[in-house]
């Protein structure tokens, strides 16, 4: 199992899963395919799994978190909160995100806090193992590259965000996000979600969200169903300006 250190109790749980399946870790991890079979088998048996209930924090700021972070079930929300007690989410990430790279290359304590929106359950690679492969593979080095540069552009884009649009445009810009091809390139354009859990990851209320998807709706640029919603035009939806 991965040895993860928390600076503060977690409401999660270990799942007693000594190695990855091969096909398990091909469908959760999109970058896993690519490798070569020593570095494959490498990364199998680095991976472990942690499930969360709904609303449970996986960090807060300032924890120790030393394990490479993919979503393989659920919902997570990205946020931060002011000293003066401002909360602002940075992004929501679902089920094939992998993300914290950074602060696992660098060693440093986390900066930002993590949520489970619903029954969530993580993939986490043991530090070691990713640092190996980050020393040995081309193919996974590559991957970060592309990983980095989205993600880049997806908080410059937040910052834009932030100062220039409205409630529907912070709305289509997170939407577009969660069906980013390079982040998400095994998803289809249909995503099981709630208006509740929209609202959280933009950072509104339901009743402001379900106005929101409504004008997208009267766009064209979305379709509405029970408890999920199906993008229709990706582009124009992360162009949307109001």
């Amino acid at each position: 199992m991965v040895s993860l250190r928390f600076d503060r109790r977690q409401p999660g749980h270990d799942d007693e899963t000594p190695v990855i399946a091969p096909d398990e870790l091909r469908t959760i991890a999109a970058w896993s395919r690519d490798l070569r079979e020593e570095e494959f088998e490498e990364a199998r048996r680095g991976i472990s799994f942690k499930s969360f209930g709904k609303g449970a924090y996986i960090c807060h700021v300032g924890d120790r978190m030393e394990a490479w972070t993919g979503v393989a079930e659920g919902l997570v929300k990205m946020s931060t909160t002011s000293k003066t007690g401002k909360a602002a989410t940075l992004a929501g990430m679902r089920a094939g995100a992998w993300f914290g790279e950074g602060t696992v290359i660098k060693g440093e304590l986390r900066r930002y806090e993590l949520v489970a929106l619903r029954e969530t359950k993580l993939a986490l690679m043991r530090r070691s193992t990713f640092l190996w492969l980050f020393e040995h593979s081309a193919a996974f080095n590559r991957f970060l590259v592309h990983q980095f540069n989205e993600r880049l552009a997806q908080f410059i884009a937040l910052a834009e965000t932030e100062r220039t649009l409205d409630s529907t445009g912070r709305l289509a810009r997170n939407l577009a996000w969660l069906f980013n091809p390079t982040l998400y390139p095994d998803q289809g354009r249909t995503l099981e979600v709630s208006q509740e859990e929209l609202g959280l990851l933009a950072g509104m209320s339901r009743q402001i969200a379900n106005q929101g998807l409504q004008k997208l709706a009267g766009l064209g640029l979305l379709e509405i169903g029970h408890g999920s919603v199906t993008i229709l035009d990706v582009e124009r939806l992360a162009r949307y300006e109001g």
